[in-house]
């Protein structure tokens, strides 16, 4: 339903909430700390300082409602916590404090920490520990909401050293309640619409409410705090569905001072144009809801973690290249219902071949996109050009293209993906169309969050989580700056209340969109512990299991826990939750992910010549460096479980956890298969025909490099565990050698659903992230011979479907557990005497649910030549070629037990 529908419809609500909290007068001078809100507040800037501080950087800690820690300070001299409402103080050293409104003594103290406060901030390293009195200790949940400074003094009283502390320890102790609410944001009732906002250092907060997006404010509403929880509540007459509204917050930021925010609410469930209001809304609401809604349900493909093939694709992306689709529609969530359009037909052939999942990029409100006015610049030159990249580089900021994650509101939809960004409702309601389309087609929907950091932080205009409680949501270092480790402005979710919004978040998702799964972003910087606790959430919103994958890459100020378990990979064992494994990807790509320069070039992998084709820039490999990644590809295939067993080509028998994979780390870190996600291309870095048309010798054909990509997948689809595409993967995607194209823009992103292109030889990519290779890149792109034809992508794409087809054939490619690893899949060729270039399995499927055969034999041949694997223990047995694939060339000699091979072919057999 339109939005001026549901407004026209419930006037009188907003009458009722008029006439509750009336208006004021307009303010026409500038306000101060003690100037209430009015209703030209609701107007005012998104930052109003009310009184400027000195600024403090915050090396003191708040462990719980008592104790604070000050690292790298002794207990020398006195100290004192001086406190001001209008953060005035200043404390300059070997000076007397000034502007403080009084003081509280602090004792040092050497009692020991509880086991909880101390695993908590083992981060902090040593410093004097800090107790208030017990009288004082009632004092400080009201202290908390002005400017506090901790003072060390010497004897005659002057300052020593001065700080402010970091909230979260005591406001995670005290307000320890607010962590059970269910109702935060804008709720519906019988009784009204009710307000909550979980603000506990705020001075004063209300809520301002307005007819539309963009109409001046309707009425102000003062908000009370309820001192057990911290939340501020206001309540109105009447359903004010359809409305927007905004808070504005009196609170003392901490580098700045007390400010007045005006600001959207951190549980907005949908937006005004560019997030500029919160709307209102009941989620539940029928009128909210598209024809058969609440009928719609998965396709039940998945019955348990490993069954997953998923498809890793761009809403944006998907359409906005898609002639096929309705103008209107492309580029839109709305693209999804168009059945007909080249775009669904090529999913619904998919899903018909076994594909269970798509994950779409983040579809949360984004920051970097303009919801209005987004401009579509016009793209053209040479295939070697820089033109293209200057031109998408200069309108990168108001352009309608971004990856996404640069989160603003967690629980709202994106507008720029919506028909209509002004409209509150329409974004809602189309995005559950999307997920109804999708899931009508034969395809679950997951989703990739970002609950690891915000867009902005601090007083920014596109932060709002810091401007309603300074310095708790975001981690911060021992300066108490912001850590920005994963990019950006990283969130804490050791803490409760960002922990508390993630997992609200998620079952927002789960219970409001149909959501089947999520996929983290660097969610090696969350706690396993509140991992697990949204895991069982989102199961108990959806009545089943909802699957959980994420990047449990271990880096940062997180890292090797410092802070806390992390859900990391060598840290999630048997949680079930999955992670992506680089150990596969890095054997089968050749290199890492950082790679530049000359590098590219040089680090073939399995399947693009290491050793057995080298390529003009690599120099002379021995052929252990082949059987080590042949090694890899292997603890791929096997699940990379800890305890599978497998003979290593020295000869040696071991178990995947004593195989060393990146110098220090064990190659197998899984305990079961569903906890991990096999890939070799997603959305970050080059895709992997740009990365093999730099690693593949000049003389490989297009034919070939089809080929190549196809082992690939190939190994893909015969891993256990989870299987991971990257869309446009099938057919040979592009990005024209962009390693980075978050901000690409269309032009570096397209997808052509017709198969005559894969968009190589589109420009040189942008230089921020590319120029310094050009000199690599340029004659590549220039290479007509590198651009495949419709008949090397037709194969492509042919050959996917093949793959996902034997792979949804039988369970003995998904197997559920470990177990059943270790008992039913042996490696054949192994040891210092294998073929090199061929990969070799048999899977034993005897009394196992859905195997579909009593035993399947699969060979990866990644050589130019043909290969033949004989195994002597094969012999004697009926193998046949798969049904999918009964017109290869392979051949089976059951005298012998012998295996042959076509070159650069992936075959399975099965008996």
């Amino acid at each position: 339903m339109k939005q001026r529908t549901l407004v026209a419809a419930l006037l009188p609500a907003l009458a009722a909430l008029s006439a509750a909290a009336a208006p004021t007068t307009a303010l026409t001078a500038a306000p101060t700390a003690a100037t209430p809100h009015t209703l030209a507040s609701c107007d005012g800037p998104h930052e109003t300082v009310l009184a400027r501080t000195q600024g403090f950087d915050a090396r003191a800690l708040w462990l719980d409602g008592r104790l604070a820690k000050w690292t790298g300070v002794q207990a020398e001299g006195s100290f004192k916590l001086y406190y001001a409402t209008a953060a005035g103080i200043s404390a300059p050293q070997g000076a007397t404090v000034s502007g403080a409104d009084g003081a509280l003594p602090l004792a040092a103290t050497t009692e020991t920490l509880p086991a909880p406060l101390a695993a908590r901030f083992k981060y902090a390293g040593d410093g004097v520990v800090l107790a208030l009195s017990a009288a004082d200790r009632t004092r400080l949940p009201a202290l908390l909401a002005k400017q506090l400074v901790l003072v060390q003094e010497n004897a005659d009283g002057t300052v020593r050293d001065a700080t402010s502390l970091q909230v979260p320890g005591a406001l995670d102790d005290i307000y320890a309640s607010a962590e059970q609410a269910t109702d935060l944001g804008a709720s519906i009732g019988n009784a009204g619409t009710t307000f909550k906002l979980w603000a506990p250092t705020a001075q004063r907060v209300s809520v301002c409410v307005f007819d539309t997006g963009s109409s001046k404010p309707k009425s102000i509403a003062t908000m009370r705090a309820d001192a057990k929880t911290g939340i501020w509540s206001a309540s109105a007459r009447g359903n004010l569905s359809g409305r927007y509204y905004k808070y504005v917050v009196d609170v003392v930021a901490p580098k700045t001072g007390l400010v007045r925010n005006v600001v959207t609410d951190p549980y907005s469930v949908s937006l005004a144009t560019d997030s500029a209001r919160s709307y209102i809304a009941d989620l539940a609401d029928p009128r909210l809801a598209p024809p058969g809604w609440h009928k719609d349900l998965p396709p039940a493909k998945v019955k348990a973690q490993p069954d997953m093939s998923i498809y890793e694709l761009h809403v944006r992306d998907f359409s906005i290249n898609d002639l096929s689709v309705s103008a209107m529609n492309r580029g839109k969530y709305t693209a999804f219902r168009e059945s007909g359009s080249n775009g669904m037909k090529h999913l619904a052939m998919l899903a018909k071949a076994g594909l269970t999942d798509v994950h779409l990029l983040p579809v949360y409100d984004l920051g970097s996109v303009p919801e209005k006015g987004c401009v579509a610049p016009v793209v053209h030159g040479a295939p070697d050009s820089d033109q293209q990249q200057k031109i998408v580089s200069d309108n990168a900021l108001k352009d309608c293209y971004n990856w996404g994650y640069d989160p603003w509101h967690y629980n709202a939809p994106e507008g720029s993906y919506s028909t209509d960004a002004s409209d509150g409702a329409r974004r809602i309601i189309e995005l559950r169309e999307m997920v109804m389309a999708l899931h009508k087609t034969g395809l679950r929907v997951g989703t990739d969050v970002v609950y690891n950091h915000t867009y902005r932080g601090g007083q920014h205009e596109r932060s709002v989580l810091d401007r309603i409680v300074p310095g708790y949501y975001q981690r911060l270092n021992l300066k108490g700056e912001i850590e920005s480790s994963t990019c950006c402005f990283n969130t804490a979710t050791e803490n409760r209340m960002m922990a508390k919004l993630m997992i609200d978040s998620a079952e927002l998702w789960t219970k409001h969109y149909h959501i089947d799964s999520f996929r983290f972003d660097l969610m090696g910087h969350q706690p396993r512990a509140a991992m697990e606790a949204l895991q069982a959430r989102v199961n108990k919103a959806a009545g089943r299991h909802v699957n959980l994958i994420g990047e449990g890459w271990n880096f940062g100020e997180v890292a090797d826990g410092a802070r806390f378990v992390q859900a990391s990979q060598l840290s999630l064992n048997g949680s079930g939750i999955g992670t992506f494994s680089d150990r596969g990807r890095d054997a089968v790509r050749g290199g890492g992910a950082g790679d530049s320069g000359p590098q590219m070039v040089a680090q073939q992998g399995f399947i693009n010549g290491l050793v057995y084709d080298p390529n003009a820039g690599s120099s002379l490999r021995p052929v252990t460096d082949l059987m080590k990644a042949s090694d890899l590809v292997k603890v791929g295939l096997a699940g990379s479980i800890r305890s599978y067993r497998m003979q290593t080509f020295t000869g040696e028998t071991r178990e995947l956890k004593a195989i060393v994979y990146g110098g220090n780390q064990p190659a197998g870190y899984a305990s079961q298969p569903g906890e991990v996600v096999n890939y070799v291309e997603n959305h970050d870095n080059q895709t992997l025909y740009d990365i093999n048309a730099l690693k593949l010798p000049m003389s490989a054909t297009s034919a070939d490099r089809a080929r190549v990509q196809m082992l690939a997948a190939a190994i893909n689809a015969f891993s256990q565990g989870v299987a991971y595409y990257h869309a446009g993967f099938e057919i040979l995607r592009s990005k024209s050698m962009d390693r980075n194209s978050f901000e690409s823009g269309d032009w570096f992103n397209r997808l052509d659903w017709t198969y005559q292109t894969n968009y190589f030889g589109s420009g040189l990519p942008p230089a921020a992230d590319n120029g310094k290779d050009y000199a690599l890149l340029q004659p590549l792109l220039a290479n007509p011979a590198l651009r495949p034809t419709p008949v090397d992508i037709a194969f492509a794409r042919d050959t996917f479907r093949d793959l996902l087809r034997i792979r949804a054939s039988s369970t003995l490619f998904r197997m559920r557990t470990a177990e059943d690893i270790k008992q039913r899949l042996h490696f054949l060729n192994t040891g210092p005497e294998q073929v090199v270039t061929v990969v070799a399995a048999r899977l034993d499927g005897a009394g196992y649910e859905g195997a579909g055969f009593r035993t399947i034999a699969y060979f990866i041949n990644v050589d130019k030549v043909e290969q033949t694997i004989i195994a002597p223990a094969e012999a004697g047995k009926a193998y046949r070629l798969h049904p999918v694939q009964a017109g290869s060339a392979a051949r089976y000699d059951s005298t012998t037990g012998s295996f042959t091979i076509p070159p650069r072919t992936a075959i399975v057999f099965v008996e």
